[in-house]
């Protein structure tokens, strides 16, 4: 199952008197991955968070299947996934806990326990999410991503504080979407 298109069509966004991004143009087919390659501040956060209406944009237009994002944001957001800096956790509550809450506001079906083994969580530890190692957070994260089953996934900084053994298992779980079909946009100073 593929999404639509991305069009970035003369996209600019600032800061206070600071521009971010200025007149960025890029068109992303369904499907495909591409990376945002870039010096720390060089914008590529910003622009992730224009494309998952997180910000808004002060000039230009941002269409996936033809569609402006923003008028459109509450259908687009069902079917973005986002994995990076922030992990939008809750943490008092356990991995599974916080899946069922991501599935019953998402309105997702899914199996929070299938899902936990396949990012190498133990679907039975109870333990609060706030007690987790950094890369068993982001693992936790991954989950919650992957819950969603998105068409268009943005990772920004997505191997920050994995171990080898969990950027193995990101790079099969990216390659197990990209293969569904699902379009990607990693952000990255470190290729």
């Amino acid at each position: 199952m593929t999404g639509g298109d991305l069009d970035i069509d003369d996209v600019s966004r600032r800061y206070g008197p600071r521009w971010a991004l200025a007149h960025v143009r890029l068109t992303v087919r369904a499907g495909q991955s591409w990376m945002l390659l870039g010096h720390n501040g060089s914008g590529k956060s910003t622009l992730l968070a224009c494309l998952a209406t997180a910000l808004r944009v002060h000039h230009g237009v941002i269409r996936y299947d033809g569609k402006d994002i923003w008028e459109e944001r509450t259908e687009f957001r069902r079917k973005v996934g986002i994995f990076g800096h922030k992990l939008q956790l809750y943490d008092d509550l356990s991995a599974q806990e916080n899946l069922a809450v991501w599935a019953r506001l998402g309105g997702f079906e899914a199996d929070p326990r299938a899902i936990l083994e396949r990012v190498g969580l133990d679907p039975d530890r109870h333990d609060p999410i706030r007690t987790f190692s950094a890369g068993m957070r982001r693992r936790a994260a991954l989950a919650r991503l992957l819950l969603k089953r998105p068409r268009l996934v943005l990772l920004d900084e997505p191997f920050t504080a994995l171990d080898p053994a969990g950027r193995d298992l990101l790079i099969g779980v990216l390659r197990s979407l990209r293969a569904d079909g699902a379009t990607m946009i990693l952000a990255t100073h470190l290729p």
